[in-house]
């Protein structure tokens, strides 16, 4: 249910931010990057280019820094991938559901969270380039664990509108099986952007349509 790019996935950090030249060095940095740097710079690069694209020497370049910063807080490649999935699954944990934990209605909660997830950009970006390295042993583990906790998180709010456990576990699935299928449409697949108008009035209808009146 995230608002569909209007060119394949590009941008890092935020939505609208203007991504890194590519192909040029930038000065060297005075300062020293912490691990958290480097965690959120392969997660941008994972949102532009995804998995594969992550490797040490373009993410120097793309810091301003040598590659002695990079050893300096992680011993090989897979320990970055793993400090980055970490950082997104800790940083989309909290921003979703930390928020959420202040509604105190379920139903008004699901319908918060609809808002939230259709419009947090990146997030979705990197999901989606995830699902296309599962085969990777880094990242099988995240998705899973991340999977899990959303469909938790769904079923619960939707035992707490009145449904049996059975029928909160099947809407949790269909709501679940609705995001991840729109990312396929508009991320994988490339259909054309929605207009703001249509875009909204799709989320309000996947609203009314899954949150029990």
């Amino acid at each position: 249910m995230a608002r569909p790019a209007a060119t394949p996935p590009a941008a890092a950090g935020k939505t609208g931010a203007t991504p890194p030249a590519q192909g040029r060095g930038k000065p060297e940095r005075s300062g020293r990057l912490s691990a958290d740097d480097w965690a959120q710079a392969a997660l941008d690069l994972i949102a532009e280019q995804g998995v594969a694209a992550v490797a040490v020497e373009p993410l120097a370049r793309r810091l301003g820094v040598t590659k002695g910063s990079f050893y300096w807080h992680f011993p090989s490649r897979e320990a970055l991938l793993q400090a980055a999935l970490d950082r997104w699954e800790s940083v989309e944990q909290e921003a979703v559901f930390g928020a959420l934990e202040r509604v105190p209605d379920p139903r008004e909660r699901l319908r918060a969270l609809f808002q939230m997830v259709a419009h947090e950009y990146q997030s979705h970006v990197i999901y989606s380039a995830l699902l296309k390295a599962l085969d990777h042993p880094v990242v099988q583990p995240v998705i899973d664990r991340v999977s899990k906790r959303r469909l938790d998180y769904l079923a619960a709010s939707f035992r707490q509108t009145g449904l049996g456990r059975e029928d909160a576990l099947h809407r949790a699935r269909l709501t679940y099986a609705a995001y991840v299928g729109f990312l396929q449409l508009n991320l994988q697949l490339h259909q054309a952007r929605m207009p703001q108008e249509e875009f909204e009035a799709y989320v309000e209808h996947l609203s009314r349509t899954l949150v029990p009146a």
